[in-house]
């Protein structure tokens, strides 16, 4: 499996499967696989941030480094591991996990309002102002009975995103 040159085995399909709790089906996974080596273009077992950028769709995202920062070098495991926050079979838990590591730029598993403002400030790019953007942060974060100096933990996430109805799914297409 760490070859992308290699055919998965049923073995591999359930090791991955388990991996991402399920999150895709076995064929999902075959073809996850078969569009994980076309991207593995050096034919290494990983996917470099160069080779995540030569999709267009990703390189246009607005949170396109902020992505790369957890996708770089990603084996096909670990790729699979990262898209199953999107699938329709995650829990809202997984996806509430995911936005969080997402926020959380230093990996010190705490969001700081400025960690906030930077993914804001990347999202909204010039349609907003800077003074506008904190002033729409700071009045989230106080409706949510936090203050602007806080340092929100993954738990905090819970609870403000647990009752949000949020959605992030994407169509894996399966020949």
């Amino acid at each position: 499996m760490g070859n992308t040159s290699s055919m998965l085995t049923q073995y591999d399909i359930e090791e991955v499967q388990q991996h991402c709790q399920h999150a895709f089906t076995q064929q999902e996974i075959v073809s996850l696989y078969q569009r994980f080596c076309q991207l593995d273009r050096n034919n290494c077992g990983f996917i470099s941030s160069d080779e995540f950028l030569s999709i267009p769709e990703f390189a246009v995202n607005p949170l396109s480094q902020s992505l790369l920062r957890m996708l770089d070098g990603l084996n096909f495991k670990e790729f699979v591991a990262f898209l199953s926050a999107f699938s329709p079979r995650a829990t809202l838990h997984q996806k509430i996990q995911f936005i969080f590591k997402l926020y959380d730029t230093d990996c010190n598993g705490k969001v700081t309002f400025h960690d906030m403002l930077r993914a804001l400030r990347d999202l909204s790019g010039s349609f907003m102002s800077e003074q506008q953007r904190e002033e729409v942060l700071t009045q989230v974060l106080e409706e949510a009975g936090y203050a602007k100096d806080s340092s929100l933990v993954l738990s905090d996430f819970v609870k403000i995103l647990g009752n949000s109805g949020l959605k992030m799914e994407v169509e894996i297409p399966v020949d």
